[in-house]
């Protein structure tokens, strides 16, 4: 198998050190296996699209020397693909319509009724899986989950497992305000694109599971996962990000933006010249790490 891997980032706001460390781990692990890196703008949530953003991003990416190959894929483009895979589960009967709403998901978890997952989420306790309550109409539509308990290797982190019906529940994969869901157009993106591997922040464990079961109902081939550590912000102890306020990567100073990346992911630091040099020495590393 020809290894192709991604970086997917949404066009909300500039890179900064978290998800340089993201990028740069997939990166590494890529050329680290002869493999091609895809580069995928995940602006499929329009209402959070910072017009230019996504323009910035790739020259930051350049900047560190983290040069991608092929076309980049834009979600916003994605429409029909999208519905395709929409259209395919709904001709199985795997689709319906919700008319819950995020106050009333939440309340069903403080009666008692789910429980939180680990990352404080909210399960969907099914309220219209066998039908609308009378009276609603659908908000969202949501696929239905199979029960059971789903086991995948974390290439950093080791076995993992979740129990996807239970800790989740049916996943939405067209919102309320129309738009498509993360969850079903990261899973389709990753299939067009022919990603076999994900290597992506560890906040994003708890989605990889649910997008296994996805996957599998899509029919699309398997995927492998590797999530890396976060960097928390030092003063709240949160996770380094836009939405936290996180300051751009300067990309004035590659190398030591790079460096610090590298340091982040829990590497020894070494000496390099310049920024190339710092890449192909780091790359050989990895592959020592991850064969």
């Amino acid at each position: 198998m020809n290894y192709i891997g991604r970086f997917a980032p949404s066009p909300s706001g500039p890179l900064h050190a978290g998800s340089l460390v993201a990028a740069l781990a997939s990166w590494l692990d890529a050329r680290a296996h002869d493999g091609r890196w895809r580069l995928r703008i995940e602006d499929v949530d329009t209402p959070r699209t910072v017009p230019g953003t996504a323009e910035r991003i790739m020259a930051q990416l350049e900047a560190m020397g983290l040069s991608w190959d092929g076309e980049i894929m834009w979600q916003s483009r994605r429409g029909d693909a999208y519905q395709a895979a929409f259209d395919g589960l709904a001709a199985r009967g795997l689709i319906y319509g919700c008319g819950c709403t995020r106050r009333e998901i939440a309340d069903s978890a403080l009666r008692g009724q789910t429980a939180p997952g680990a990352d404080g989420e909210r399960p969907y306790p099914g309220t219209c899986r066998h039908g609308l309550p009378e009276g609603r109409q659908a908000r969202a539509w949501r696929v239905r989950m199979p029960e059971g308990v789903e086991h995948f290797e974390d290439r950093w982190l080791g076995p993992q497992e979740q129990d996807v019906a239970q800790a989740v529940g049916d996943i939405a994969l067209r919102r309320a305000d129309g738009l498509w869901a993360y969850q079903l157009a990261v899973v389709v993106d990753d299939a067009a694109q022919g990603v076999t591997d994900v290597v992506r922040g560890a906040d994003l464990l708890s989605s990889t599971a649910r997008q296994i079961v996805l996957g599998r109902l899509l029919g699309l081939p398997p995927v492998r996962y590797l999530h890396v550590p976060l960097i928390l912000d030092a003063g709240s102890g949160l996770k380094l990000s836009k939405q936290n306020g996180a300051p751009p990567i300067d990309t004035g100073e590659p190398l030591a933006a790079l460096q610090a990346a590298w340091r982040a992911l829990g590497f020894a630091p070494f000496e390099a010249p310049d920024r190339d040099a710092f890449l192909r020495e780091a790359t050989a590393r990895w592959a020592r790490r991850f064969p």
